[in-house]
């Protein structure tokens, strides 16, 4: 029996210390579709938030319109780390509507 529990501990070991992470970077060309009272213009962002999530989450579509320039992934421990660039990471790519 505790050939069993070192072999699960040894197998579940493995695993975790072989797990990797990474996360998608977005950018965007975002310009208000009505006009804001601070005199807000088109603008360029980096974002981990897919295109649809950005809308909805600043404001939906019916106040901004969102153009995805680019994505690229970004590999390796990710915790506590600013986006990558577009050297850091892989360009993936995308169909562009």
């Amino acid at each position: 029996m505790a050939i069993k529990k070192r072999l699960a501990y040894l197998f579940l070991g493995f695993i975790i210390t072989s797990a990797s992470a990474e996360y998608r970077v977005y950018q965007y060309y975002i310009k208000p579709k009505t006009q804001n009272l601070n005199g807000e213009t088109a603008r360029l962002v980096t974002s981990t938030l897919d295109p649809i999530s950005y809308a909805a989450y600043n404001g939906g579509s019916l106040s901004l319109e969102v153009n995805l320039l680019r994505t690229w992934q970004c590999f390796g421990n990710t915790s506590k780390k600013y986006l990558c660039s577009m050297s850091e990471g892989t360009e993936l790519e995308e169909v562009k509507k």
